[in-house]
């Protein structure tokens, strides 16, 4: 078997997807020697897909503890990187490169295109103008180790060697991207812990069969609680899609994590209530002055001024009332459930879409071993983490890219610090 063609940098970076080039970019300004090693054929291929295409940037949101809120109990380990590399900051970095960005409905920021690609060629041009080194359709097949550091990284025909290196692999979500969760595998063998990675931001599915019926029915507001041995675990407001398997859109996938997190232990159940803003007996109050008003309407025609046709004549069958009952023929115990049901339509999880599906990862590389202030792993005194690799995931929103570019500027501003 022929030698392994050598090379030596400063810092090499493993994943070129939007920590690894923030990453790169960053250790590069910093002074130091920077290759990328990327398994695709190009680099961002998942960043090209965020934000339907679009890609949501960043969140408005300059308060880092209203961030970190978002982010839940592992978002205080953003503090630091936040303090130094924030969504103010991000905003600033894009606009000095040249891109242009526009703020929409709670904050989400996006080039103002609407083009991810746009985010994703400056980002590019960037690398170049500092001369860091790209290699493309690089597979990486073991690292090197000894006394608790990074010698080199072997791919099929070269070793890599460094003073420090970044793994910036990403999660599980989209293995068409090439997200495929080699990183997980590599820091275990390094000895580092992993909490389990699942799928994040995804749809869910339902056992009723009668949600199929109303697939592509979207409602814009509607809180949803989530239920395990009739303790709440947590709720949400926003919009929700019913689909041809169960739900989705922005309230259901930001809430899909719990679920992920809960199902091993028992059944789940969501709790749908179409009239968040009524309390009970203010919606059985109103459904008194409506059906006074209005009692000689069939009753699903009155629901249709609220819902589609097709979710009315659902709530009637829930009810159990005729399709053709009405209003005048009811009295205040049908109309009393009525209330109790349009408050409360109990549905039964029967899982997750898998990470095929799933927006991103959660778990991951637990954030005990690794240093928040420069994202240096406590195992691997040369390595450091950024991304989704990271036990860190947030909501919709431009949460989770502010993420990888807060942990890849840090990474790559201190590994180019310590070369």
């Amino acid at each position: 078997m022929p030698d392994l063609k050598e090379e030596k940098f400063d810092v090499v970076i493993i994943g070129g997807g939007a920590s690894g080039m923030m990453a790169g970019i960053l250790a590069s300004v910093g002074g130091a020697k920077v290759a990328i090693l990327e398994k695709n054929s190009t680099l961002g291929k998942k960043l090209l897909l965020t934000g339907n295409g679009r890609c949501n940037l960043t969140q408005a949101n300059f308060s880092n503890r209203e961030f970190v809120e978002k982010i839940g109990k592992n978002g205080k380990f953003l503090f630091s990187g936040l303090s130094v590399f924030g969504p103010r900051e991000t905003q600033y970095f894009f606009a000095r490169l040249g891109l242009k960005l526009k703020t929409e409905t709670d904050g989400r920021v996006f080039p103002q295109s609407d083009k991810a690609q746009d985010v994703l060629n400056v980002l590019k041009k960037s690398l170049k103008k500092n001369g860091v080194t790209v290699k493309l359709n690089q597979n990486v097949l073991d690292f090197e180790i000894k006394d608790a550091k990074i010698v080199c990284v072997k791919t099929a025909d070269q070793k890599i060697y460094a003073k420090n290196f970044i793994l910036s692999t990403g999660g599980k979500s989209f293995p068409i991207t090439g997200s495929t969760g080699d990183g997980y595998n590599w820091l275990k063998k390094m000895g580092h812990t992993l909490v389990l990675p699942a799928p994040a931001l995804t749809p869910i599915k339902i056992k009723e069969s009668w949600v199929k019926k109303l697939s592509g029915i979207s409602l814009p507001n509607v809180e949803i609680k989530i239920l395990q041995n009739n303790k709440k675990i947590t709720t949400a407001c926003g919009e929700i899609i019913f689909t041809h398997f169960g739900l989705s859109g922005p309230a259901i996938i930001n809430i899909s994590k719990y679920v992920s997190r809960n199902l091993s232990q028992g059944e789940i159940f969501l709790e749908l209530n179409l009239f968040p803003t009524l309390t009970q007996n203010a919606l059985e109050e109103k459904l008194k002055i409506d059906f006074e008003e209005y009692k000689k309407k069939d009753l699903k025609n009155y629901l249709a001024e609220y819902f589609s046709q097709k979710l009315a004549l659902t709530i009637l069958e829930l009810s159990k009332l005729e399709t053709d009952r009405k209003i005048y023929s009811l009295g205040k115990t049908h109309r009393n459930n009525l209330a109790k049901l349009l408050k409360n339509i109990r549905l039964s999880v029967d899982s997750l879409l898998d990470f095929e599906f799933a927006m991103i990862t959660s778990g991951g590389v637990s954030l005990k071993e690794v240093e928040n202030k420069t994202m240096r792993s406590k195992i691997i005194s040369n390595l450091y983490l950024a991304g989704e690799i990271l036990d860190l995931d947030g909501p919709t929103g431009g949460y989770n890219l502010q993420i990888t570019w807060t942990t890849g500027y840090v990474a790559g501003k201190s590994s180019a610090q310590s070369h």
